[in-house]
């Protein structure tokens, strides 16, 4: 049976989470700057909030913070005592990623690309989410849109699914002096659409992933 014969069934309609798995989807918001006082905190607690108002009833959120892992440089050669905390490091994001249906990513923009630490992150996964779907928030002076295009190559690689509908803020509009969060209204019914997308798309993955 096909891909979309799975996700769809027979009759051609998009089956219920349920009758793939009673648990709602669990959706990780990664925050995935670690610079001081980034800016990211702010847009991934607004992301969180807005998500589990408006969509609890098919997924649960985690805020996931990149800075707690202390993940060292992928493929730096480590001394002796160094060795021991970075297996830790790693084991512990390998875990946390792979307990996921679906990711959104928070994405500051540096020099039109995503972050190093985000990257770095990135490469120490591949089956943790592959065949899992994904979605992007942004921030920067354009809204973290050249960000996004770089993850989606980024992801493509390991085998992740994003979609099309990503959230930008711009640091000239959203943020007062470019560092107090404030919003505007219309982003509202972009992260809806969004989160649509995102939670259709984990819910057909995860039916994948079971069969």
């Amino acid at each position: 049976m096909g891909f979309l014969s799975r996700l769809f069934g027979k009759t051609g309609k998009k089956q219920d989470a349920a009758t793939t798995d009673n648990h709602p989807l669990r959706i990780a918001i990664v925050q995935g700057s670690v610079r001081e006082g980034r800016n990211g905190t702010a847009v991934a607690d607004w992301i969180y909030d807005f998500a589990s108002t408006e969509k609890a009833d098919n997924a649960k959120y985690e805020i996931v913070n990149l800075a707690d892992f202390k993940l060292p440089m992928f493929g730096k050669e480590l001394q002796n005592g160094e060795k021991d905390e970075a297996d830790a490091a790693v084991k512990s994001w390998s875990e946390k990623m792979a307990s996921f249906d679906g990711y959104i990513f928070i994405t500051p923009e540096y020099n039109h690309t995503a972050g190093g630490a985000l990257k770095n992150a990135l490469d120490y996964l591949k089956p943790e989410v592959a065949n899992k779907a994904a979605a992007f928030v942004g921030y920067g002076s354009l809204g973290g849109a050249r960000a996004h295009e770089n993850m989606r190559l980024v992801l493509g690689e390991l085998q992740m699914a994003d979609v099309r509908t990503a959230v930008t803020f711009s640091l000239m509009t959203d943020f007062e002096n470019m560092s107090e969060f404030n919003p505007a209204p219309y982003h509202r019914a972009n992260a809806g659409e969004m989160l649509d997308q995102l939670i259709a798309w984990s819910e057909g993955f995860r039916s994948l992933r079971a069969s």
